[in-house]
């Protein structure tokens, strides 16, 4: 419990007039009041307005802190973290995974509790484990206990303050009680070991929260010494994945892979200008059927498979285009860090 440490995030009020205007608005009866006055907001102790928060846990004596990459989505947002011990620290964002919910952040400590990462490829359907946050954003270290319901759950969620949404896989399922403000916590076994990161609760739903497992997270930290970043292998395309409901309203042959598509306007294109799908000749309507030799369906995603690739790896692409089958090669690059 004590390296288990509460994020605020905060922003200028003139900010969030310009940027998110709607958040500060208010419904009243048949209409929307204006937004509040700054004094009349909760504030950080920065003096920033209050837009929201999560927890995290210390996983370096040093300052290093893991959490999920939907609490700390702003780019622009003052991010600071609140101690067990109830010292305040400005942190700043290390890394965002742009593949899983997982975001390092640092804050200027030494000689800090922390908590020791488990294998969460070893943990079993029906063990006991603990989640450690701050729920609701203000009851700081409630602790609730259940066991792991389920492995290897993918869900779709909201991931960042504008509504848009992630595919999330390989997700640990458990029924202690997660709540907002628990987002970035630890899921901790009987022996004090996060095996995962707390992340999504269903609405509606009783006893059913997500997790993302602590190995993702662990190969971040690697890869951030390593590197000092996250490395991340990417295509360049926007694709939707068949089912046999997709099958027909597209008319296709085949009712698993990953349909090459554009997303909206011009602006989102099926194929990112000068990507690695782009070099490699693949076109909007064509469809992935295997990637790195490994077949493409609900279950294994593109970013499933991206996953185990390094950057730099020569893999081949099995596609269809226009009936026929063919197979192609291309370089997995770096994901550009603005996307």
């Amino acid at each position: 419990m004590p390296a288990v440490a509460s994020i605020i995030v905060g922003k200028e009020y003139h900010e969030l007039l310009r940027e998110r205007p709607h958040e500060l608005m208010v419904p009243h009866g048949n209409h929307i009041d204006p937004p509040p006055p700054e004094d009349e907001l909760p504030h950080t102790k920065g003096g920033k307005v209050r837009i929201g928060g999560g927890s995290g846990f210390v996983v370096d004596s040093e300052g290093l802190i893991l959490t999920n990459k939907h609490v700390v989505s702003d780019p622009t947002a003052e991010y600071m973290v609140t101690t067990a011990s109830e010292d305040t620290y400005s942190a700043r964002v290390l890394a965002r995974d742009p593949l899983n919910d997982v975001a390092i952040l640092k804050i200027e400590e030494k000689n800090l509790p922390t908590i020791p990462l488990g294998n969460s490829d070893a943990i079993l359907l029906g063990q006991s484990v603990l989640a450690v946050g701050t729920a609701l954003g203000e009851f700081q270290n409630t602790v609730s206990a259940g066991i792991v319901s389920g492995l290897s759950r993918f869900i779709t969620a909201m991931i960042d303050i504008e509504g848009h949404s992630e595919r999330l896989r390989g997700l640990i399922q458990t029924d202690a009680a997660i709540n907002p403000g628990n987002s970035g916590g630890p899921l901790v076994n009987l022996r004090g070991e996060a095996v995962g990161i707390n992340a999504a609760v269903i609405f509606g739903a009783q006893s059913i929260g997500f997790a993302i497992p602590i190995n993702k997270a662990k190969s971040d930290l690697v890869e951030l010494k390593k590197y000092g970043k996250i490395q991340r292998p990417f295509l360049g395309v926007r694709y939707l994945l068949l089912t046999p409901a997709l099958k027909r309203q597209f008319h296709l042959s085949v009712e698993r892979g990953a349909l090459v598509l554009r997303e909206g306007g011009p602006l989102r294109p099926a194929v990112l200008l000068h990507s690695a799908a782009h070099k490699a000749g693949i076109r909007e309507g064509d469809v992935l059927l295997e990637l790195n030799n490994t077949r493409v369906d609900e279950k294994m995603g593109i970013e499933d498979i991206l996953e185990k690739i390094s950057v730099g790896t020569k893999i081949p692409v099995k596609l269809l285009r226009d009936g026929r089958e063919k197979t192609i090669a291309l370089v997995a690059e770096e994901r550009p860090q603005q996307l």
